[in-house]
């Protein structure tokens, strides 16, 4: 495994992997550049996520069908699938500052012309498809860059908490997003949502533009060649500790994260409550999101066993939403949710990001992010046939039997990787369940 200062060390298994010690939960915000990148990002995520809600419910309203939330939402990260890699190996090629204004460009552009077809009243559902399909397109360049870039500003010293925080900003723009869009969406329609957004990127531009470029930590990028692609992959698989976190948030990332396929069920079939219901369901799971996402901050290390946990925990919650009787009780277990969901998102982004060389960064974050979000192509459409066709109860149920299941196997994998045996006996006159070493718990066999 390496560090995050790019010295790489023998690929060790590991149920940890260390990162810097704890620091102030806002330190990284004393570094000018990431500060302007920070306060750029918060107005763009704010905008994105008023798009997200105002095209979910733009396509339930022209079509009637969850089946038809999950296709966009496929569309939206089926490049990502596709291309993902390729993307990995051009931003670890590409300087991140130049790709980013052509990133960042282009998403604007994209939402300016989808509310300017909304507003004159033109909009169709292919419209969207192509919207969604060309966001994902500039996400395949723009997501890595934006990951690998946090170290450039930050240097390694600050990167556990720069990752952490850029998840509290994402965070914190879902509860304001999804709450100005469903205002939107009631009061002016969904064209205004679509026309803030395109406007929001004007701060992350006007960010990238003012950073100094002599405070940037200066990594060496890679030179044109044949076979990177191949070379980032055998690297990832040669460490445990970057592939199984990989495969985990593959899983959830597939199955349990197709929230506007879900909520929107429940708001307008369950409950039949409305766009209303659907921005609350989303504001409460941000609200719970942006506490994991703080808590995470103020960690000193990225724990595996810390992503197991919250891995488990968030597919049970899942399941026991799903069966939940009432509107309320429904809405508040969105809470625990995203904070157990977010809590896996930072702990594999943190663990994956610290254990990866520098010089290989864009390449593996780049497949941690195809796998993430590009999973979700193939699993969006699937769930939304579940649940048209079972309802949305048993959609929401399969996607946090998945997600835990899964988690449940690959703890067991690693804990047998990083040489651990599951210990079960009494103390304190309590049961006890743990994870020993395997040594240790031969050793008091034969004692």
């Amino acid at each position: 495994m390496s560090t995050g200062s790019g010295t790489p060390s023998a690929p060790a298994p590991t149920t940890t992997t260390p990162v810097s010690r704890k620091s102030s939960m806002f330190s990284s915000l004393r570094i000018r550049n990431y500060r302007l990148f920070f306060v750029g990002q918060v107005v763009s995520n704010t905008g994105t996520w008023m798009q997200r809600i105002a095209q979910d419910w733009l396509v339930l309203a022209l079509t009637g069908s969850s089946a038809a939330v999950g296709i966009t939402t496929a569309l939206q990260f089926l490049p990502m699938l596709l291309f993902g890699l390729y993307g990995g190996v051009l931003v670890d090629r590409l300087p991140k500052r130049p790709a980013l204004l052509v990133t960042q460009s282009s998403m604007a552009l994209t939402g300016l012309a989808l509310a300017a077809l909304t507003l004159t009243g033109h909009v169709q559902v292919w419209h969207v498809y192509v919207a969604a399909f060309a966001v994902g397109l500039a996400t395949v360049v723009d997501n890595p860059a934006r990951q690998s870039f946090v170290s450039e500003m930050v240097g390694p010293g600050q990167l556990q908490n720069a990752v952490s925080l850029n998840s509290a900003n994402f965070q914190s723009a879902r509860l304001v997003g999804p709450a100005v869009a469903g205002l939107m969406i009631t009061g002016v329609g969904t064209g205004w949502a679509f026309l803030a957004n395109g406007l929001s990127f004007a701060a992350p531009i006007a960010g990238l533009l003012l950073m100094r470029a002599r405070e940037l930590h200066v990594v060496e990028r890679a030179p044109r060649g044949k076979g990177q692609l191949r070379e980032g992959l055998r690297y990832v698989a040669k460490r445990p500790e970057l592939i199984w976190p990989i495969v985990l948030v593959g899983f959830i990332g597939t199955f349990g994260f197709n929230f506007p396929v879900w909520l929107s069920a429940y708001a307008d079939d369950v409950f039949d409550a409305g766009a209303g219901a659907y921005s609350l369901f989303n504001t409460l799971m941000a609200v719970g999101s942006l506490i994991g996402a703080l808590l995470a901050a103020r960690r000193g290390t990225a724990r595996l066993r810390v992503l197991i946990a919250a891995a488990l925990a968030f597919g049970a919650l899942e399941t026991v939403a799903a069966v939940a009787p009432s509107y309320w009780l429904f809405a508040l277990l969105m809470v625990p949710i995203g904070v157990f969901g977010l809590t896996v998102n930072v702990t594999a982004n943190t663990a994956v990001q610290m254990g990866t060389d520098p010089a290989m960064r864009g390449r593996v974050m780049a497949l941690f992010m195809m796998v993430f979000m590009g999973g979700t192509p193939l699993g969006a459409p699937v769930v939304g046939w579940i649940t048209d066709t079972y309802g949305a109860r048993i959609g929401f149920a399969a996607g946090g039997v998945v997600s835990a299941v899964a988690a449940g196997v690959i703890g067991l994998v690693l804990a047998r990787i990083g040489g651990l045996r599951l210990s079960v006996g009494w103390h304190g006159g309590h049961p006890r369940v743990s994870f020993v070493p395997r040594e240790r718990n031969q050793m008091a066999t034969a004692a």
